[in-house]
C-alpha cells in the first residue's frame, strides 16, 4: 500500500470487544487489516449490483447420487454453460452421498442464473453459491 489515510472510528466498547475476539480468532494481528478485508468484502458484493461485471465463484453440492437422474441433470446443466464453468470437482462422501465443487467465471447475471439452477435442482440437499473478484480492482 502506497497512500495509507488514517481514519477515528466511534463504535461502543462491548462491540470493540466482541470484534477483537473474533479477528483474534481469525488470525489478525491488528485491527487495521480486519478492517480492510471487511471493506474488500463489501467491495466485492457490489459486483453484483451490475450484472455485466465478471465474477469467479464456487457452487457447492451435496447431493444423494441415487437420486433418480440426478448427476445426469448436473453434468447437462454444466455443459449447457460450459463458458462459465471452469472446472468441476467431484468427491464420494460416502456410499449415497457426494460432494461437488463448481467452478464458474462470467458475467454477474449468467454466473449467478447457473448457480441458481445447479441448487435448484430436485435432489441436491445443500448447495452454497460464493463470489469473489479477479482483485484487479481492489486496493
Amino acid at each position: 500500500m502506497t497512500d495509507l489515510c488514517r481514519i477515528g472510528v466511534a463504535i461502543s466498547g462491548d462491540l470493540l470487544e466482541k470484534f477483537d475476539k473474533l479477528i483474534a480468532q481469525r488470525g489478525y494481528t491488528n485491527r487495521s487489516e480486519a478492517f480492510r478485508d471487511l471493506i474488500r468484502n463489501e467491495l466485492v458484493q457490489e459486483t453484483w449490483k451490475s450484472s455485466d461485471s465478471e465474477v469467479f465463484g464456487t457452487v457447492t453440492l451435496v447431493y444423494d447420487h441415487h437420486a433418480r437422474l440426478l448427476p445426469e441433470r448436473l453434468t447437462e446443466l454444466q455443459h449447457h454453460y460450459h463458458a462459465a464453468v471452469l472446472s468441476a470437482l467431484h468427491v464420494h462422501l460416502d456410499h449415497d452421498n457426494c460432494l461437488e465443487v463448481v467452478l464458474v467465471k462470467g458475467k454477474a447475471a449468467l454466473v449467478q442464473k447457473l448457480s441458481n439452477a445447479l441448487i435448484a435442482i430436485k435432489g441436491v440437499k445443500h448447495g452454497r453459491f460464493t463470489i469473489t473478484t479477479s482483485g484487479h480492482d481492489l486496493p
